[in-house]
């Protein structure tokens, strides 16, 4: 499972022009789901990122987390993300999990970062969305959980 994380000022994603989710100050988060990805992955992966320190103290230090800051969390299906990209010119998503598997653990996903006490908006599973973002830093990490 991938995560692909990056800390907003604010971010918003809309499907045919119509905001489905929302924050203000917090991380976005784009999800892909492969394969051979279980439940503990992905409860695994809610727990780093709730707890990973990427906003600044006062010593201008990353030693904060998403909770310290009274941030919240938007969380993006990311299909494009668990691609293979070793060869060629055109990306290979056999690696890539069925909708209907990537859909639970998305969820599954979700429900674990919410039980760490993290507000949690959404994107809508396998639409055509339009993210919108002001990354403050810039601050990108990629983050994986393999079992």
């Amino acid at each position: 499972m991938i995560g692909l994380i990056q800390r907003v000022k604010e971010a918003r994603v809309e499907v045919d022009h119509q905001i489905v989710g929302q924050i203000n100050q917090g991380i976005l988060v784009f999800l892909g789901v492969e394969k051979s990805d279980t439940d503990a992955q992905a409860i695994e992966l809610a727990r780093r990122i709730a707890g990973y320190r990427i906003f600044s103290d006062s010593d201008d230090k990353m030693n904060l987390d998403v909770k310290d800051i009274g941030g919240k969390i938007l969380v993006v299906s990311q299909f494009t993300l668990a691609a293979d990209t070793q060869k060629g010119r055109r990306p290979s998503f056999s690696s890539a999990s069925s909708p209907a598997s990537a859909q639970r653990l998305y969820h599954v996903f979700c429900d674990a970062l919410r039980a760490h006490e993290v507000a949690v908006a959404t994107g809508q599973f396998a639409a055509d969305m339009q993210v919108y973002l002001v990354n403050d830093g810039p601050v990108t990490f990629y983050l994986t959980a393999k079992t």
